[in-house]
């Protein structure tokens, strides 16, 4: 059991946040911070949070607008699709030649934030969009996630060494800057707080930047609308009271959902590997993965898998004659886009093959149909990225507050059954999802790395996804 000052320390902000010094004195005189103390650090995190807010919501328009010019592009002259290998081939160049450093993209994010490690290069948010915006124009199957929160971390650490302000209250800025993108690029500012300090640690809210990420969101989220970007609006479901029967169809979906998100990770993860030890050349790794995109875009006879595939989400929600497999199309062409190495995130294919899933579970569970495809827009990112809080706000923010009920508890039995793997390897474990300590923070990396090396021979004694207990 923790000693109260044990409580303390962890709810409180690290010592060189704002007002930081007005902390340690009070604690040095043995009392809690004056009201005053709090109050000048809360206008600290406020100006702090308005500042990266700005920043990340003017990076984000900038992004939207040319995404969506260069999806217009493509699919008025969808022959581009044909050039994808050659763009991945310069993409591929670019990085290999100034990149090197900003590959991890969200992973280093991640690490960054966990170990205050060296300044994100500030190169990585032009250079993440760039990358983004090529591989829409060419038919990548990517999102837009990955970049929105690329480009708020490294703006925001930018800013963070140019104001020289105490590493704690940087990485809360950078979880500030990756909120703000978040937030601003899909619309929803609350959902974009909550992500900003839930996806680093799995299973843990870093509370001690609220403030700053729900300031960085908000007003991020002002500032892309400010500059004339409009959002997609998506069909609000009909309140549905929860039953007995209606819980068991929701546990059957979640058991379904958590089974398609591993399978989208595993194999993204998979075709990385081998892609990296059969074609060590970045270069020519993704012309390869161009070239089996363009082959299951012609064998599948429909541009409808390409970029980010909005149409057929919102699609999800009325037809009830669309495909059953359209959600097992859109992982593949995703998991070949992202695997190959091409830019951009994971979110929006998340969307598209959730919300399809959600359409297809929706005639075989008897549920209706707008609001099954909802569910499994967010539940489906929410079990892949283990941020089952912020994707059930954000659901709300996107679907109104019918679906509230439903998608949290489909995220949060998705995100236990799914085990501990995620789109994000760098994510940080301290307690595996049975509740069990870990003897020190566990990237799911390493966790991963253990469980291939235990063999065949462990993996039949125990879950092949449980970390190692603490020995304490």
């Amino acid at each position: 059991m923790q000693s109260e000052s044990e409580s303390e320390s962890e709810a409180e902000p690290l010592g060189g946040a704002p007002g930081g010094a007005a902390r340690v004195g009070a604690a040095r005189a043995g009392s809690r911070p004056s009201r005053g103390a709090r109050l000048r650090a809360l206008v600290e995190w406020t100006l702090l949070g308005l500042l990266v807010g700005v920043v990340t919501g003017s990076a984000s328009a900038l992004f939207l607008a040319l995404l969506e010019l260069a999806t217009n592009t493509r699919v008025a002259f969808p022959s581009l699709v044909f050039a994808l290998p050659l763009a991945g081939l310069g993409i591929g160049a670019l990085y290999a030649r100034l990149g090197d450093s900003i590959r991890a993209g969200n992973n280093l994010v991640i690490d960054t934030i966990h170990d205050d490690g060296p300044e994100l290069p500030l190169r990585m948010a032009p250079m993440v969009l760039v990358g983004t915006v090529l591989t829409h124009l060419f038919g990548g199957s990517a999102g837009r996630e990955g970049t929105a929160v690329q480009m708020g971390a490294s703006l925001a650490d930018a800013l963070a060494h140019r104001l020289r302000i105490s590493s704690s209250t940087r990485r809360d800025l950078i979880a500030a800057g990756v909120a703000g993108g978040f937030g601003s690029v899909f619309g929803t500012p609350v959902a974009g707080a909550i992500f900003g300090l839930e996806f680093v640690v799995l299973g843990r809210i870093e509370y001690r930047a609220l403030v700053p990420a729900l300031v960085a969101s908000v007003v991020g989220d002002l500032t892309t609308r400010a500059w004339g970007i409009e959002h997609v609006h998506y069909p609000v479901p009909p309140a549905l009271e929860l039953s007995v029967v209606l819980l068991l169809k929701w546990s059957a979906f979640a058991a379904v959902v958590a089974l398609v998100s591993a399978l989208f990770i595993e194999l993204t993860h998979f075709l990385k590997r081998q892609g990296e030890l059969r074609l060590p050349s970045l270069p020519l790794r993704m012309f390869v993965g161009g070239l089996l995109v363009v082959l299951l875009w012609q064998l599948s006879g429909t541009a409808d898998y390409l970029g980010l595939g909005v149409p057929t989400i919102v699609r999800s929600f009325s037809d009830p004659g669309l495909p059953a497999l359209t959600f097992a199309a859109k992982l593949l062409f995703t998991a070949v886009t992202l695997g190959a190495g091409f830019i951009g995130g994971e979110v929006t294919p998340l969307f598209f093959i959730g919300a399809a899933l959600g359409n297809l579970l929706a005639r075989v569970l008897d549920l209706p149909l707008e609001l099954a495809a909802g569910v499994g827009l967010a539940a489906t990112f929410a079990c892949a990225s283990n941020t089952p809080l912020a994707l059930s706000v954000m659901a709300v923010e996107l679907l109104g507050g019918a679906v509230f009920p439903h998608v949290v508890i489909v995220c949060v039995l998705a995100y236990v059954m799914s085990g501990h793997r995620s789109i994000y390897p760098a994510q940080r474990l301290v307690r595996d999802k049975a509740g069990r300590p870990v003897e020190r923070p566990l990237a799911l990396r390493e966790l991963s790395l253990l469980r291939r090396a235990r063999g065949s021979e462990d993996a039949r004694d125990s879950d092949p996804s449980d970390p190692p207990p603490s020995s304490r």
